[in-house]
């Protein structure tokens, strides 16, 4: 798994097995970080030509496949029945049909002679889909004993029940916004949300980005890249407050809109809360303060590889031609069996 907070590449070994229900062991995790060439490559795809995206398209799956094949090395693994792989979303624009995700997957299946699965959004798209979120079919399946299931990562995520079908979407930036401004002041992520704990929020501000006409949306619509730089950003940008304080109200709006995402879906359930946004001790205390919910932040590798175990529980589905994608959630035309599989040779 590599998300749009662009700290590295997710590797998770895991076992599944099917009795009565789905139910998973991990084996073994590892964080492969991006160095700064990876980095600058990733963020700056989506200005690319299309021939210089070929060529991330192939570089990035053959990166992939080394640091797949190093990390069963090194973990003494032996080799996995498939490898599924999310890749790198460089575009993600539903609403006229794209969607793209580098990282060929016949190239890592040649190049660590497993058989791939890759490509997951594509056919949802075409179906008339957000393509987006995919998480939701693993919360379902693996994750049921919580009312809702929330990921912070570059983006903060929900998934929840309702009259009797999952549902799930895209609430508000997090990683996305706050890591680039930690970046600032020469810091990779504002760790344990302390930058945003000692800085003070800018209301003018915090009212203006609560306003957004996004958050008013319903069904929202998934959100991407493309959004926070047109709508999002320039507000932040325009702000004269310090750099300390816009993560700081930034944090808050977070807080804000997920809180008030939680009492409308949760109803005092018990949420669960993933991706690397749940380390931020700050932003969860503010949960806390601000949800009517039992937060639960589980031990370190759910929270860091929720989101790589479950796109392998897709692969998996895939192969076993099981729905591995709910239009009640992305608002496709019908559920799919989605997903690219490309045979060792």
């Amino acid at each position: 798994m590599s998300g749009t907070s662009l700290d590295g590449l997710d590797l998770c070994y895991v076992n599944f097995s099917f009795r009565k229900k789905w139910n998973f062991e991990i084996v073994a995790t590892e964080l492969i970080p991006y160095d700064e060439k990876w980095r600058s490559l990733l963020a700056n795809a989506h200005s690319f030509e299309k021939s210089q995206l070929g060529s991330l398209h192939q570089n990035f799956g053959a990166f992939t496949s080394t640091c797949v094949n190093h990390f069963l090395k090194t973990n003494r693994l032996e080799k996995p029945d498939i490898v599924c792989s999310h890749g790198h979303t460089v575009f993600h624009d539903p609403a006229n049909g794209i969607t793209l995700q580098v990282g060929d997957g016949e190239i890592i299946a040649r190049k660590t002679g497993i058989t791939c699965v890759s490509d997951f959004r594509t056919e949802d798209v075409s179906l008339g889909g957000q393509g987006a979120p995919l998480v939701p079919i693993g919360d379902e399946l693996l994750f049921s004993d919580y009312e809702a299931c929330l990921n912070l990562g570059g983006f903060s995520n929900i998934s929840f029940r309702a009259s009797g079908e999952r549902r799930a979407f895209d609430i508000c930036p997090v990683n996305i916004i706050l890591n680039p401004l930690a970046n600032l002041l020469g810091k990779d992520f504002d760790k344990d949300g302390e930058i945003a704990r000692n800085g003070n929020a800018d209301h003018y501000l915090l009212s203006k980005l609560n306003d957004l006409p996004l958050y008013s949306i319903s069904p929202r619509p998934s959100l991407a890249r493309e959004w926070t730089e047109q709508s999002f950003m320039p507000l932040v940008e325009k702000s004269n407050a310090s750099t300390e304080d816009k993560i700081a109200t930034l944090t808050e709006h977070a807080a804000q809109q997920i809180a008030s995402v939680i009492n409308q879906k949760a109803k005092g359930g018990k949420v669960l809360i993933t991706g690397g946004g749940a380390k931020s001790k700050f932003l969860i205390e503010r949960l806390v303060v601000l949800s009517e919910a039992e937060i639960i932040v589980p031990n370190n590798v759910i929270i860091d590889f929720k989101e790589a175990l479950i796109f392998a529980f897709l692969g998996v589905l895939k192969t076993n031609n099981r729905i591995n994608i709910l239009r009640s959630v992305t608002g496709a035309s019908r559920d799919s069996s989605s997903g690219i599989i490309n045979i060792a040779s």
